[in-house]
């Protein structure tokens, strides 16, 4: 896990639900179980204020920094899908994205990085398609001054196969199975009663499911193989993260309250630690 990354799983799983700010310090405090130094909290936090994900705001515990606007969009959408809050119904209609044209290489690789989050799998060089249309796609097109036609409409073919073509659910089941047997081992070893150490491991866990957001995009049961390993896995998520979550949060409490005095400059880039 990278600095950067582990400032929005931060971010996304413990503070947007207290207001979505927090002080310099006591960025630097939560990510020091995660073996993060200061230097790279701060080189994190300089480069995610320099993308347009975080703020610099004055708290009155000292400088400090608030997600934006587009921030919260992101880590909403991502959160209704780690934590399947959205109603499980389907209308049966897919919501499809046509490019205009084929942008070059970096562009499209942002882009095609950006559409596996936001849901959409690729049927071809400039077509995408979701289960639902995502909040978040004109954001997602203007950052990268693409233009696109989008619509709504029923498959006149199997929805199983189409949803095949789209995304690589056979190996997407693999590494589910495989997730649940790699961390299984990796959390029988946490004590739950070590408030840094299991919020440690449940920032980690969630990294680590996050990333099948670049895969799966929640896809509706009635295209899904039965028996499918994402519904084990997403059980097995819950399940520890529900175990580890009071003494997780009794440590960011206790971080959000110890940053209040904690002498701390307004600039977060002071060098390189560890690598963001």
């Amino acid at each position: 896990m990278r600095a950067r990354s582990a400032l929005f799983d931060l971010f996304g799983g413990h503070l947007r639900g207290r207001g979505g700010v927090a002080t310099i310090a006591a960025l630097v405090r939560l990510l020091e179980p995660l073996g993060f130094a200061s230097p790279a909290v701060r080189t994190a936090v300089s480069r995610t204020v320099r993308q347009g994900w975080l703020a610099p705001v004055r708290l009155p515990e000292g400088p400090g920094y608030a997600l934006t606007a587009k921030a919260e969009r992101r880590l909403d959408e991502a959160a209704a899908r780690i934590y399947r809050t959205r109603p499980d119904v389907w209308d049966g209609r897919w919501h499809v994205l046509v490019l205009e044209e084929l942008p070059g290489r970096p562009a499209r690789d942002r882009l095609t990085s950006s559409l596996r989050l936001l849901g959409y799998g690729e049927l071809g060089p400039v077509t995408w398609v979701a289960p639902r249309p995502a909040e978040e796609l004109p954001d997602v097109l203007a950052t990268e001054s693409m233009r696109a036609s989008s619509f709504l409409g029923t498959h006149q073919g199997d929805d199983g196969e189409l949803a095949r073509r789209a995304w690589n659910l056979d190996a997407l089941a693999e590494d589910y199975s495989a997730f649940i047997q790699d961390w299984e081992g990796r959390l029988a070893v946490v004590d739950a009663a070590d408030d840094a150490a299991a919020f440690a491991a449940g920032l980690e866990l969630l990294h680590a499911w996050r990333g099948f957001l670049f895969r799966d995009p929640g896809l509706p049961p009635t295209v899904l193989p039965q028996e499918w390993g994402g519904d084990l896995a997403a059980a097995f998520f819950d399940r520890h993260t529900a175990r580890l979550a009071p003494a997780a949060d009794r440590f960011v409490r206790l971080c959000l309250a110890s940053s209040a005095g904690s002498p701390a400059d307004s600039s977060p880039d002071q060098g390189e630690g560890r690598q963001d």
